[in-house]
């Protein structure tokens, strides 16, 4: 599904401008049409080139390189599509809606604004075009909740429904904690051998003990969540992984594990909070439960949505570009040009 694709790529955000690879000199030109609107190559390389230099660090196939620029491709067309939609119907975003958007995704990784800023440019982010991203994010959710909100039922037995799946089996008691993990992978897959994988697991703790922020740390480290500051949440301590269980249990809230050494990679945790499992009833949980159903479906008339904007729009991608849009897209490719 396309929104899948979506959820991947949303981690490129803008990226900063970078050279395009395999030594070739590279001439700017057109890659695609979106009715009155142009997306430059140059446009596509600066997302593309930090991308790629990584994928070919780790030997991808130049196959995948392809694919992933046209994925991008498409990406930056649906942007434009959206853009498009966003100044017909005059959708702005104020200094102040971005600000507290970005405060609220601080707060909720457990990062100070300082933390996020030095995180969004160790990506390869410049801050004002993660301010960009932000804005656009904001004016595409007022969209979608002008055009596509008042499509969206919930009904209650919906709710039931996903409550019973989710909390039959749950506990009657007994404790849960909150944890920030680290995760270093090696070996099948990565070019990382155990040693230097936990290596780089004692390097994140040592910055922790140095007086670095876990999540600060994670987000820069881990395989997990990274985006979250390694946070995976609340987890009741009966379904915890038995790896994992034993050195959680001899932690007190603000403490890390040892490095520590699985099949699939060097792992650190931290224990954030431990408490009392309360068992959720329906009342308590009806309201998130509601809310995730709804996200779901809003993605989906999202989808419908976006797909009634290309069939509305004349898309013509070009050049290297022409012969990769059969795979992303419904839209029959176009003659290469530029």
């Amino acid at each position: 599904m396309r929104s899948i694709r979506h959820a991947a790529l949303a981690s490129l955000g803008l990226l900063a401008l970078a050279a395009p690879t395999h030594g070739e000199e590279f001439v700017d030109g057109i890659a695609a049409q979106v009715g009155t609107d142009i997306v430059l190559a140059s446009e596509v390389e600066r997302f593309a080139g930090p991308v790629e230099a990584k994928m070919n660090a780790a030997g991808a196939p130049y196959s995948e390189v392809v694919k992933m620029r046209a994925e991008i491709l498409e990406r930056m067309i649906e942007r434009r599509l959206i853009e498009q939609a966003v100044r017909r119907i005059e959708i702005d975003a104020t200094e102040a809606e971005v600000d507290n958007a970005i405060a609220a995704i601080a707060s909720e990784t457990g990062l100070t604004m300082e933390q996020l800023q030095r995180t969004v440019e160790a990506k390869g982010m410049t801050y004002e075009a993660y301010r960009d991203q932000i804005r656009s994010e904001i004016q595409r959710q007022k969209l979608v909740s002008g055009a596509i909100r008042s499509r969206v039922r919930v009904e209650d037995g919906e709710v039931r429904a996903l409550y019973d799946k989710r909390y039959a089996d749950q506990p009657e008691g007994g404790r849960e904690v909150r944890l920030r993990h680290i995760l270093v992978p090696y070996g099948e897959g990565t070019d990382t051998t155990e040693t230097e994988a936990c290596a780089v697991a004692e390097g994140a703790r040592a910055r922790v003990n140095g007086g670095e922020e876990f999540a600060e740390v994670a987000a820069d480290t881990s395989a997990v969540n990274a985006q979250f500051g390694g946070d995976v949440g609340w987890v009741h301590t009966d379904t915890l992984a038995a790896w994992m269980a034993e050195p959680v249990s001899t932690l007190q809230a603000g403490q890390m594990s040892p490095v520590l050494r699985m099949p699939f990679g060097c792992n650190v945790l931290y224990l954030v909070q431990r408490r009392q499992f309360e068992p959720k009833t329906y009342e308590e949980a009806k309201p998130e439960l509601y809310q995730e159903i709804f996200e779901e479906k809003m993605a989906e008339e999202y989808t419908a949505f976006l797909e009634q904007l290309r069939e509305q729009t004349y898309i013509e991608r070009k050049g290297i570009y022409a012969d990769a849009a059969p795979a992303f897209s419904s839209s029959p490719p176009s003659a290469a040009g530029e």
